[in-house]
Parts: structure tokens; C-alpha cells; sequence
């Protein structure tokens, strides 16, 4: 990937990631009707809700643990503050699946960040040691052309 388009893939992955977190705020804190949610439950719902925007904070902020206790921090903060949203109130369960989400998320992202960058470390290596190849030592040197 050249490095303009990676700059502008990044600067678009921190313009979604903070539209979601504001997102995310709006649906913790605003009335309950407001939130998505599906037929799985509240639980999975935390769960791979903080999930997927961990995934998507790691794409702009390549710093997986440093985003993981971020959005961790947040979880328990915006769960605490539901407290005095009213028709809401306070759940540790919910700041806890909230929490392994985006623990669970943060170590995929690491893993992902880690082989990617080992494989790019390999590939440097393998060009760096490449030599052209000479006449005497390709394969086709017992084949003569009819050119040479």
C-alpha cells in the first residue's frame, strides 16, 4: 500500500472511529429506546458491540492495549454513568461484557498487527539478500540458446 493511500485510509478509519464513539455515547447515555439491540441479549450485545468498535479504534490507533484500556476505562465509565440517565440504571455485568469485548478484540488486533509486521520483517530480509542472477549459476546455464 503506497503511503498516501495508507494516510488517507488511516485518517478516514479515526474520522469513523470517532463518529462511532460518539455514537456509542449517545446510545449508552440517551434513552433506552435509542440503543440497537438484537435477539441474543443484552450480554452478546456488550459484548460484540465493544468488540467491533475496538476493531475499528485499532484500525485508526494501531496501538491495540493502549486502545484497550481506553475503551475499558470508557465501558465502566459510561455503564457508572447510566446511573443518572433516567429510565436507566447501572449495570457491573454489562460493564464487564463490555470489557471482555474489548479485551477479546485488543488481543485479536495485537495478533493481527504482530504476524503482519513479522512478515513484512521476512520479506525485507529476503530482498535484502536477493542477488541477480548471473549466467553461470541460473538453471538454464547446461541449456544453450540458440541466440547466445
Amino acid at each position: 500500500m503506497r503511503a498516501d493511500m495508507k494516510s488517507h485510509f488511516r485518517t478516514g478509519a479515526k474520522v469513523c472511529s470517532l463518529a462511532i464513539m460518539v455514537l456509542l455515547v449517545i446510545g449508552a447515555l440517551g434513552p433506552a429506546n435509542w440503543t440497537p439491540r438484537t435477539a441474543l441479549g443484552w450480554q452478546i450485545d456488550h459484548f460484540l458491540g465493544y468488540f467491533a468498535i475496538t476493531l475499528l479504534v485499532c484500525l485508526a490507533w494501531p496501538r491495540p492495549f493502549v486502545v484497550g484500556g481506553v475503551l475499558v476505562a470508557a465501558a465502566f465509565l459510561l455503564e457508572g454513568l447510566q446511573a443518572f440517565s433516567p429510565g436507566r440504571s447501572a449495570n457491573l455485568v454489562a460493564a464487564l461484557c463490555g470489557a471482555g469485548g474489548v479485551l477479546a478484540a485488543a488481543l485479536v488486533a495485537e495478533l493481527f498487527i504482530r504476524v503482519w509486521r513479522l512478515r513484512a520483517r521476512r520479506k525485507a530480509a529476503q530482498r535484502k539478500y536477493q542477488f541477480p542472477a548471473s549466467r553461470e549459476f541460473s538453471r538454464d546455464a547446461t541449456r544453450r540458446s540458440p541466440f547466445w
